[in-house]
């Protein structure tokens, strides 16, 4: 879970909002309030963290239009939508676009608690992909031009043989290029350096590698 996580939660309806605020820091969850989706739509181009709970159903803008312009500004800021009894075409309609849950009114407490923590884990862990990303691009950066190339050819599968004969070097120049991208890259294995090359998508074009 991230440190101090907020949550933002837009509805319309007063009662609702403080009803979940105070339910939220009862669990020490901090909660930010919004009574509708355009004035929180100010305050989201500032939002990197946390997660959203919004009523689907408000006046001007709805939870639904919210939601579409969350996915397109920020994919990785989860969303919960609240629906109204019977909305089910709602809930599955929001689902569809990118809200990592739905609860229909009334809805338990725990059930919310339950919604708000797991989302706060999705977007944790999608926090740790994004700086390990940005860790092995950095790697990646740091390697010469031929050392690239024979990352592209590992990662196309290609026996050091093939990726010599691809070069126009040695097997051994490339056993030593091997072993200096384990060393550059942190990597313990080849399976391991073939996770990260893949991870940034680099691909051979073909299987091949162009001299």
């Amino acid at each position: 879970m991230p440190h101090d996580p907020i949550i933002y939660v837009i509805d319309d309806d007063e009662a609702v909002r403080l009803s979940l605020q105070f339910m939220l820091k009862a669990a020490g969850i901090t909660a930010r309030t919004f009574e509708s989706a355009k004035t929180f739509m100010e305050v989201l181009p500032q939002i990197n963290s946390g997660c959203i709970v919004t009523d689907v159903r408000m006046p001007e803008v709805t939870g639904i239009d919210l939601l579409r312009h969350v996915v397109k500004t920020n994919p990785d800021l989860p969303v919960i939508v609240i629906t109204g009894h019977g909305d089910v075409a709602l809930a599955v309609e929001a689902m569809k676009i990118g809200a990592v849950d739905f609860l229909e009114k009334p809805f338990d407490g725990q059930q919310m608690l339950a919604a708000v923590r797991a989302a706060l884990s999705r977007e944790a862990d999608t926090g740790k992909r994004k700086a390990d990303l940005a860790e092995i691009q950095e790697k990646l950066a740091a390697l010469s031009n031929r050392e690239r190339q024979v990352l592209e050819g590992l990662v196309a599968g290609s026996a050091n043989k093939t990726i010599a004969f691809d070069l126009g070097i040695s097997p051994r120049t490339v056993e030593i290029y091997r072993a200096n991208l384990m060393t550059k890259m942190a990597a313990n294995s080849l399976s391991d350096l073939v996770r990260m090359a893949m991870l940034t998508g680099i691909m051979a074009e073909n299987g091949k590698i162009a001299r």
